[in-house]
């Protein structure tokens, strides 16, 4: 019976909290509302998820949300830095070629929307076959570094939950 009336669970929490913030005041009328929203948005939805992703692991999940809400926050602080206090010349953008193993397609747009939500760096495009990401960075000294990092720090956890 919960999973007819809550088919993606998950959606209908982030779409509850998601209300509550846009709201700004916690008001019984808000949470009414958040609710309705919540519940209405995600069995209207639900026949165009007929595969909808399985997030194998939400304590990994809660864990990755705010690995990324903190890299957000030191990558501003960076940015500014380069913004503020480098030369132009010494700036050195690069494109990075991003080699992913991820396999559903939930996975890999988690990646992409984390590296572009991330300031200085950007999901410019993804290769034919949809195993290569191309990322543009506002200051790469060492691409191979960053690779690297994007790899560990995001992929390998995603990988971790979808798959």
């Amino acid at each position: 019976m919960l999973h007819r009336l809550f088919p993606h669970p998950l959606l209908t929490v982030l779409l509850v909290l998601t209300w509550m913030l846009l709201v700004n005041q916690i008001k019984l009328g808000s949470l009414v509302m958040a609710m309705i929203l919540g519940t209405a948005i995600p069995l209207l939805t639900a026949p165009y998820w007929p595969n909808r992703p399985i997030v194998k692991r939400i304590p990994a999940f809660a864990a990755y949300l705010l690995l990324v809400i903190w890299d957000i926050i030191i990558a501003n602080i960076q940015v500014a830095k380069i913004i503020l206090f480098m030369r132009a010349g010494d700036i050195k953008s690069a494109w990075i070629p991003v080699p992913i193993d991820l396999k559903t397609p939930e996975a890999i747009t988690m990646l992409a929307g984390t590296i572009t939500m991330t300031p200085g760096t950007v999901t410019a495009d993804m290769s034919a076959c949809g195993r290569v990401l191309l990322i543009h960075s506002l200051h790469a000294p060492d691409p191979d570094a960053i690779r690297d990092d994007i790899k560990a720090r995001y992929e390998a956890r995603l990988k971790r939950i979808f798959e």
